[in-house]
This record gives structure tokens, C-alpha cells and sequence, in this order.
């Protein structure tokens, strides 16, 4: 018997979602779209957290030196570079190197970079490191007299700015969070309202032979929940596209990012999804109940 309700509350709900299409398919797309949202600002403020770890070390600059240069030349370089008496520790890094460095930190996405192994776009670089910040200024200006330096990068500047840019997102996207979320619930307001109203001599009919409250609810709470489940595996499955379609468009043009691979955050983003998708169906359901099976 409990078997034969457990079907009979789920068949309800279904055909709740079905007799009010248009507005399950809406609850269902903009519940989607709000938590595709959430994963990108998830996976951005990771990503983020990820390199600004990586970049522990702020009192460090990388030296990118001009491309197809001869081994005497990167040699000459380096003996001017270790002559500047500020720094401390000059390492050299081939370009063979980089590479094999960026498609390790790659993981599963390490494949895109197989190409580049046969026409390898970086440049050698040297890695610089200095005790006091007050030796920045001169070694740089050290750097610029020194024929062959492409450019530098200095480690403190982009740990400036990917926090900058943290701070800014995490402004951003909590605003548009809570905006789609009270859009997400207000819709699936009105389609378990829907559902509701178009039960409604059916609810009378229950109520008068003593049907109790939560047998009339359960099948509108279901619906909720079921629209909430829908949109997460959905939002999970969009997620994961276009996680993965930027880490391969993104490719060689970005040397000194690390990029998570998807794979090691799937579990927990869908677990989120789908508590998040639940809980808001649910609760959509339960503030439309509120107002309309107590009449």
C-alpha cells in the first residue's frame, strides 16, 4: 500500500508538470540558468583561490625573453641577469619546459596541448627572486637595459589583480544570484498555483471525505522538488559544456593560469545543484500552498 501512495503522489506530480507545460518549462529554465550561474562563480572563485595559492611566493618576477634567440644569446642574458646583486635566485625555464608544465597542470585537458610540442609558441624565461620589495624598482630597471627581455611580469602585480577581480565577481554575481533565485521561486509559485487551481474540485472533494493536509500537499511539494531535480541535472550537464569548451578555447593563451580540471569539482557542484534545485522547488511549493489549500 505504502508502495502504491509513493506512485500515486509521483504520478501526480508528473502530471502536474505536464497539464501546466509552459510554466514547468520556464521554472525549470530560469532554475537552470541560476544555477549555471552559481557553478560559473563557484569555478571561477576556485580557479582564482587555486592561482593566487600558486603564486605564494609574491617576491618573484618571470623574465620572457625574445623568441628564436641563439643558446649564446640566452647564455650572455642570464650571466647580466645573475649580475644584478638584488636578486637573489636566477632560474631558467626552456620553453620546452613551460610547455611541459602547462599541459601537466592541464590534467585531463593535458591532450590540447599536444600540438604545440611540434611548433612550441613560448619563449625561454628566466624566474627571478628578491628579498625586499624596495629591489623591485631596481631590478627592473636593471631588466630594461638588458637586449633580449620581451617582458617581465612582476608576481605581486597579479596577485593584486586576480583579487581585485575576485572581490569584484564575488560583488556581481551575488547580486544576480539573488535576483534569479526570487525570480526562480516566484515562478514556481505561480505553476504549483496552476496545478493547484486546476485541482481544485478534486482538493474539495478530498477535503470533505477527510482526506488529511498532507495527502493534499505531498503531490504539489513532489512537483516542486521534481521541477527542482530536473533543472539541476540539466544545469550540472550545461556546466559541464561549457566548463570544458572554454578550457580548450582558452588553450596555449593562458601561460600562467592553472585551470581545475571539471572532473575534480563534478561531484560537489551536483550535490549543490541539486540540494539548491530541491530546496528552492520545494520551497516555491510550499509558500503557493500556503496561500491556496487553506482556503
Amino acid at each position: 500500500m505504502r508502495r502504491y501512495r509513493v506512485s500515486y503522489f509521483i504520478g501526480q506530480a508528473l502530471q502536474g508538470i505536464w497539464r501546466n507545460g509552459v510554466m514547468s518549462f520556464a521554472s525549470i529554465a530560469v532554475l537552470m540558468s541560476c544555477l549555471v550561474v552559481l557553478g560559473a562563480f563557484t569555478l571561477l572563485v576556485v580557479n582564482i583561490n587555486t592561482n593566487l595559492e600558486n603564486l605564494d611566493e609574491a617576491n618573484k618576477i618571470i623574465v620572457f625573453l625574445d623568441y628564436n634567440l641563439t643558446e649564446e644569446q640566452i647564455v650572455d642574458i642570464e650571466r647580466q641577469i645573475k649580475k644584478i646583486k638584488e636578486a637573489e635566485t636566477v632560474k631558467r625555464i626552456t620553453a620546452d619546459e613551460a610547455l611541459r608544465s602547462l599541459a601537466k597542470r592541464a590534467g585531463e585537458n593535458a591532450l590540447l596541448y599536444d600540438d604545440y610540442f611540434k611548433d612550441n609558441p613560448l619563449s625561454d624565461s628566466f624566474e627571478i627572486t628578491y628579498d625586499d620589495v624596495k629591489d623591485l624598482t631596481t631590478i627592473e630597471f636593471e631588466l630594461q637595459s638588458i637586449e633580449g627581455v620581451r617582458k617581465y611580469r612582476d608576481q605581486r602585480y597579479i596577485v593584486n589583480l586576480i583579487s581585485d577581480i575576485k572581490s569584484g565577481v564575488l560583488f556581481v554575481f551575488l547580486w544576480f544570484l539573488v535576483m534569479l533565485f526570487i525570480v526562480s521561486v516566484f515562478i514556481i509559485i505561480n505553476t504549483i498555483k496552476l496545478s493547484v487551481y486546476s485541482r481544485k474540485n478534486e482538493i474539495s472533494i478530498m477535503r470533505y471525505v477527510g482526506a488529511t493536509g498532507w495527502f493534499i500537499s505531498l503531490p504539489f511539494i513532489l512537483e516542486g522538488a521534481i521541477i527542482g531535480l530536473f533543472a539541476s541535472i540539466i544545469a550540472y550537464f550545461v556546466e559541464e559544456y561549457l566548463y570544458k569548451s572554454l578550457v580548450g578555447s582558452l588553450g596555449i593563451s593562458i601561460e600562467i593560469i592553472t585551470l581545475i580540471p571539471f572532473s575534480e569539482l563534478a561531484g560537489g557542484i551536483l550535490a549543490v545543484f541539486i540540494i539548491i534545485g530541491v530546496t528552492t522547488g520545494i520551497m516555491g511549493s510550499s509558500i503557493s500552498l500556503s496561500k491556496y489549500t487553506k482556503k
